[in-house]
């Protein structure tokens, strides 16, 4: 199984995402390489930093299975190795995920969504994003609501980081159910 966990920034993906692996085992997630500065107390190993001619390279290679480039850095998803018996996560922009949809048709598309712009600005402020850095992703953030809302398999609001948690952990268990061998539905 693949899941795509993709929203505006600042709407708690990653802070989702690192809960979800620390409860579920099954899970493994694909560490997405990006141009971008590492942010203050972010996890060395949350992305794999690299700069733009180390991107371009992999690109020209062939080595992503989707990549964009947004608000002014690259992102993208190198191509898909997780041990076996382990369901994919990739935390994505909504590019990427439509890529990864058109590909993987099953992949399972969860859209986080904050439970308002202040509490997105909020959030953005304590991972310390600058100023002008806030102010691009909330204005980003109406258009990729959007587009994420019709896109999604299921929008999950991420107003309280354990019942967002829950409620993922309770959809992910469904699509297992509904995807196992044998299973009737």
């Amino acid at each position: 199984m693949i899941v795509i966990i993709a929203g505006p920034g600042g709407a708690g993906k990653g802070a989702m995402v690192a809960e979800l692996l620390s409860r579920d085992p099954r899970l493994w997630l694909s560490r997405s390489w990006t141009t971008r500065p590492p942010r203050p107390d972010e996890p060395d190993d949350w992305y794999q930093f690299v700069d733009r001619t180390a991107f371009e390279r992999r690109i020209a290679e062939g080595g992503f299975l989707e990549w964009e480039e947004f608000l002014g850095a690259l992102y993208g998803t190198p191509s898909l190795e997780p041990p076996e018996g382990r369901d994919v996560v990739l935390e994505i922009e909504l590019e990427g995920a439509r890529q990864v949809k058109e590909q993987h048709p099953d992949a399972i598309l969860l859209f986080v969504v904050p439970p308002s712009r202040s509490v997105q600005e909020e959030r953005l402020r304590r991972r310390g994003d600058p100023p002008e850095r806030i102010r691009d992703r909330v204005a980003k953030a109406d258009e990729l609501d959007v587009k994420g809302r019709a896109m999604a398999d299921h929008v999950v609001v991420n107003d309280e980081l354990g019942r967002a948690v829950e409620e993922v952990a309770a959809i992910l268990e469904q699509h297992r159910k509904h995807s196992s061998p044998g299973e009737t539905t």
